[in-house]
């Protein structure tokens, strides 16, 4: 059973590989806020999402994005994109870290969290499992995104193979190589959202990556994951643990 938590005051030895502190930024290159947590899988060091600092202007000041929602920002180095908007976040259900200490009270907020992703266009399109909050060139009755979709009706909408309208459009293959923004890689028929992600970028890796590798000494104060500190769970050996640090 996965059992998540904040990565909280555990710190990298080197700073650099921490995107704690980075900005957020959304649709239409908004700053949301900064990233100033990260909740995780104590079982496999797997970043499910990140908590961003509103600075003020959400009522309850945090957010949570799922990590799957996250790409390097195009305009500013070192920092972070997703296409919510203010609006958006605010009919999110509100985040409370205390959340976190109760299995089932977790599981309520991420199941309620989760339906968003079916109502609202923030993250998922209801009833399909293929994008996640579709681009300008993904919506619906959009020639370039039923070519790469390869979606017959919807051709018909925009305008068959033969159509003059047809005649300016980029051929599948340009399609098909044209930049999304999709969070997946082209290609990929469905999308598994599974509360991780990889891929995202060089820093977010790197961070996920160094994360991985120091998860027992980052869950070192887990009272749930260990027995007092720096004593390992039953499931888990002290050789085990050093090899991790």
């Amino acid at each position: 059973m996965s059992h998540y938590a904040l990565l909280g005051e555990y710190r990298f030895v080197n700073a650099t590989e921490d995107i704690r502190g980075s900005a957020l930024y959304g649709a239409g290159d908004e700053k949301l806020g900064k990233i100033q947590d990260a909740i995780y899988d104590h079982l496999s060091g797997d970043v499910a999402y990140v908590v961003v600092d509103t600075g003020g202007w959400l009522t309850t000041k945090e957010f949570v994005v799922s990590a799957e929602l996250l790409r390097p920002s195009s305009e500013h180095e070192g920092d972070f994109a997703c296409d919510m908007t203010k609006q958006q976040i605010e009919s999110l259900p509100p985040y409370d870290k205390k959340d976190l200490e109760s299995h089932e009270k977790w599981t309520d907020y991420e199941n309620r969290y989760r339906s968003k992703w079916e109502t609202s266009p923030v993250m998922h399109r209801k009833e399909t499992d293929r994008n996640i909050t579709p681009t300008t060139l993904q919506m619906e009755g959009n020639r370039s995104s039923a070519v790469a979709s390869g979606n017959e009706s919807e051709l018909k909408m925009t305008g068959g193979a033969g159509s003059r309208a047809s005649q300016a459009d980029p051929t599948p293959r340009e399609a098909a190589e044209a930049p999304t923004g999709r969070i997946v890689p082209a290609g990929v028929d469905s999308v598994v959202i599974n509360n991780s992600a990889s891929g995202i970028g060089g820093r977010w890796d790197t961070f996920q990556a160094r994360l991985r590798e120091r998860r027992k000494e980052s869950v070192a104060s887990c009272p749930t994951c260990r027995v007092g500190p720096g004593r390992v769970s039953e499931s888990e050996s002290a050789t085990d643990f050093k090899k991790a640090v």
